[in-house]
């Protein structure tokens, strides 16, 4: 007897995963390109960031529950890295005449982690948790 499949209400969409990940890459794009504008780490932009994570889960057809409420955290905290990865990489390969580009692939994680902490402070800190406990309430 085969396996029995998931109903129709309970099965995520091929797309849905497609257009989350379209969703954290674009929107880490805007937040870098935000920060390079201002010269600042402008973090409030993960609460924004959060609630699209949890409107592009919403639209895209996924179904309610813990799933929907993991994928959204995930996509947002993978957002949150991508964002910082990109704006410290941007500033050093500026300052190296690199593209950023060119210059994120060749950053470092031990580099970019020290740097991170140095340019993330407290109020930073905190909205990006509170990006990740906005984008779990809204995506339930």
């Amino acid at each position: 007897m085969p396996p029995a499949s998931p109903s129709p209400s309970r099965r995520v969409p091929w797309l849905s995963p497609l257009l989350l990940a379209l969703a954290t890459v674009g929107f880490a794009a805007i937040w870098t390109l935000v920060a390079l504008y201002t010269n600042r780490q402008v973090s409030w932009l993960a609460v924004i960031g959060a609630l699209d994570m949890a409107w592009m889960l919403r639209l895209s057809g996924w179904p309610a529950g813990r799933g929907r409420m993991a994928a959204a955290v995930a996509a947002t905290a993978a957002m949150i890295v991508l964002a910082n990865w990109s704006i410290i990489a941007a500033h050093l390969g500026g300052a190296m005449g690199l593209k950023p580009w060119e210059s994120i692939t060749r950053l470092g994680s031990d580099h970019a982690w020290t740097l991170a902490q140095l340019a993330n402070g407290p109020m930073d800190l905190l909205w990006m948790a509170v990006s990740l406990a906005t984008a779990a309430w809204l995506a339930r």
